[in-house]
């Protein structure tokens, strides 16, 4: 099978494995615990609690493209029911979330949410009209996979909410960011994501 986020739980912590398309586990256990350490290090900064079960749970996504620094995102989730759900999402200082949408499933429209910045900076992009200097920076050899470029910048205390169906990435500044999120149902292993090396269909262990 695929990978979810290219990611398996191992005791709060995951990592890349090899997929069946041969992608290599060129992400370590190690920067993966390193990565966790400084995400909760993050929350706390921005003032958010969190129970020792949701620290645990903290999800660690390289996308399946072990480029964790650059290309990843770490997240919690505190609720996901068939009506609502509410993340916190975490980056590292440059780290790029990838461009995708969120499709209708089985005649549901696919997930609104919005976006409420609460520490450091969040370069986001959505269709429209290319801001013509943008601030984010190209993780190398990405450029493709980044089609969309009308820029909104959210600072501690902004949001902007992305209605279904809408193509978006995001960005931290050289400070790192945290972002709560709050959605209608969130299915991530439907999202569409433009990279097509990126897997999102879940993994049993």
């Amino acid at each position: 099978m695929g990978f979810r986020y290219g990611f398996v739980r191992h005791g709060g912590i995951q990592w890349s494995q090899q997929n069946e398309r041969g992608c290599k586990k060129v992400t370590s256990k190690q920067e993966y615990k390193n990565v966790k350490n400084v995400s909760l290090r993050y929350l706390k900064e921005a003032g958010i609690k969190l129970s020792s079960q949701e620290a645990e749970a903290l999800e660690i996504a390289d996308f399946g493209l072990g480029r964790i620094r650059e290309l990843g995102l770490q997240l919690v989730t505190y609720v996901n029911t068939s009506r609502y759900c509410a993340k916190e999402l975490v980056l590292l200082p440059r780290q790029t979330c990838p461009e995708h949408y969120h499709p209708h499933v089985n005649g549901n429209p696919g997930k609104e949410e919005t976006f409420r910045c609460r520490k450091g900076i969040v370069y986001l992009y959505v269709p429209g009209t290319a801001t013509e200097y943008p601030q984010a920076v190209i993780p190398e050899g990405y450029g493709e996979h980044l089609r969309v470029w009308k820029e909104i910048v959210l600072k501690p205390g902004e949001q902007y909410t992305i209605l279904p169906e809408t193509p978006h990435w995001f960005q931290a500044g050289d400070e790192g960011a945290v972002v709560s999120e709050f959605s209608s149902t969130s299915t991530d292993e439907n999202d569409i994501f433009t990279d097509p090396k990126i897997i999102r269909t879940p993994i049993l262990q």
